[in-house]
């Protein structure tokens, strides 16, 4: 039977203006009606989260607030099976990856951000005064206020809590707006955070779409302090062009055409394995996946050929079976989208080394979003396939001669998330990583996280660093006190 899902405002569920459809990726049933909120519940959403900060929770102390993240990771685990069940419900992933990456890392942000908050100091100067007296200058960090928290539907729950937490932690409430593809993570996590204790508004939930829908509404709405956004480049400008006549802050973590470069002194099937996980990860809907390979001309065709057959090992197919390695696109449409990529690269002379169109699953399968995992070759830095982002299990081999061919092709591009060097010199891995223009560079490694360390893009990539202080310095607002000793 279908859920309802409903807007949660104050710790209140609450009715949209009226209800749309989420369906399942795996085989197109209906998993779930979802309230989408109109702009009498945006307002009330954010008036609860004002009233929150006007209220006890503003007042709460660093103790108070870290301790309150620890109880909402705790019970995040007692409901892990809950957690897990509504992500792959709405993503269709297979279910090992929703428990070890997932759910997992959800409990994790919000124990990460309550360490980090609980061990962060105050910027403080002690200046001397022509006089012969001194000055002592300290910086209080103050909650930025009500901010708009818009997340994805590719990592929903993880996405989600990487931003919730460290909002959390730093004393502000937060209006959630999940994507219409994957409602219902968000809305169970309202749950738990009620349940942790936390008083009404803190976190409240609107459902809905972009344009004309909760996120219009939301992003324009007068009394926000703040939006963070993980999404693509387009609706990040769009966000950009919402808050511009407030001059609000936005933190924004957006797309990617992620390169990796291999040299010829590789381990070749260390580096194969991570390329198999760059590429095809959570079905290639990751914003850090690589769909641009750079192969030292010299191990090209042990590459690609290495490569083609991990492709072709993948295993298509419910999120519970065993064997499952991989699952659908988010939905009809955005395999519409994909679909686009792969019918432009054969027109555009590529040579398809696998994959390349929708796999015949069988009937039970027949109305999910499924799309082959796809590598291409015959492409050069001028073809569109190689430039634009697909956001599927997709990528571009092509080869290289030098070291400066290999950084000069992997800077290419409008976009500046992430890249990853694979070479066994690890002199050369150094020097190579750092002349990226990325946020982030790898070097034999790919999606290892300290979230300590800052995480976020340059170019169409983003705006804003998130991860340990560095999320602290969006989420918060400091005020100088200057004392005359």
């Amino acid at each position: 039977m279908a859920a309802e899902l409903h807007n949660v405002v104050g710790g209140t569920r609450v009715a949209g203006r009226r209800t749309f459809e989420k369906l399942d990726p795996v085989d197109g049933s209906l998993v779930a009606h979802v309230h989408e909120a109109g702009p009498d519940v945006v307002d009330a959403a954010v008036a609860a989260a004002r009233a929150a900060l006007d209220g006890p929770w503003g007042r709460a102390s660093v103790a108070e607030r870290t301790a309150l993240l620890r109880r909402i990771a705790d019970r995040i685990e007692e409901r892990f099976e809950d957690f897990v069940a509504a992500e792959v419900r709405d993503t269709g992933k297979p279910e090992h990856l929703a428990r070890e990456l997932d759910v997992a890392r959800a409990a994790t942000n919000f124990r990460s951000f309550a360490d980090t908050v609980a061990a962060a100091g105050l910027d403080s100067f002690l200046t001397e005064l022509p006089n012969g007296r001194k000055a002592l200058n300290y910086a209080v960090p103050k909650p930025l206020g009500v901010v708009a928290v818009i997340v994805p539907w590719n990592l929903p729950l993880l996405l989600l809590t990487w931003k919730v937490a460290p909002a959390l932690a730093c004393g502000n409430a937060v209006v959630v707006k999940p994507s219409e593809e994957t409602p219902s993570t968000a809305t169970l996590l309202a749950e738990v955070i009620a349940e942790a204790g936390a008083p009404a508004g803190v976190y409240n939930v609107v459902h809905g779409f972009g344009p004309d829908s909760a996120g219009e509404y939301l992003t324009t709405h007068r009394d926000i302090d703040g939006v963070t956004f993980t999404g693509e480049s387009r609706t990040g400008s769009a966000i950009m062009r919402a808050v511009a006549p407030s001059v609000r802050p936005v933190s924004f973590e957006l797309g990617g055409k992620n390169a990796a470069v291999v040299f010829a002194d590789c381990d070749l099937e260390k580096t194969l394995d991570g390329l198999a996980r760059s590429v095809f990860l959570n079905t290639g809907q990751v914003c850090l996946c690589t769909e641009r390979v750079y192969v030292e001309r010299s191990v090209f065709d042990a590459v690609a050929n290495g490569l083609a057959e991990r492709a072709k090992a993948l295993r298509l197919g419910r999120p519970d079976a065993p064997d499952t390695t991989t699952g659908p696109l988010i939905s009809q449409q955005h395999r519409k989208k994909v679909q686009s990529y792969l019918d432009l690269a054969v027109a555009e002379g590529a040579t398809v080394l696998a994959g390349g169109s929708v796999p015949e699953l069988g009937p039970d399968l027949a109305g999910g979003s499924w799309i082959e995992p796809t590598l291409w070759t015959g492409l050069d830095n001028s073809a569109r396939v190689v430039r634009e982002e697909v956001f599927g299990p997709v990528a571009a081999l092509i080869p290289f001669d030098t070291e400066d061919d290999a950084v000069r092709l992997a800077n290419d591009t409008d976009y500046g998330l992430a890249a990853a060097v694979w070479t066994t010199d690890l002199e050369r891995g150094h020097r190579v990583a750092q002349q990226m223009r990325v946020g982030m560079a790898w070097v034999n490694t790919w999606y290892l996280r300290d979230l300590r360390s800052p995480f976020g893009g340059v170019g169409l990539s983003g705006i804003g660093r998130e991860g340990g202080l560095h999320s602290m310095h969006f989420y918060t607002q400091p005020t100088n006190v200057c004392v005359q000793l």
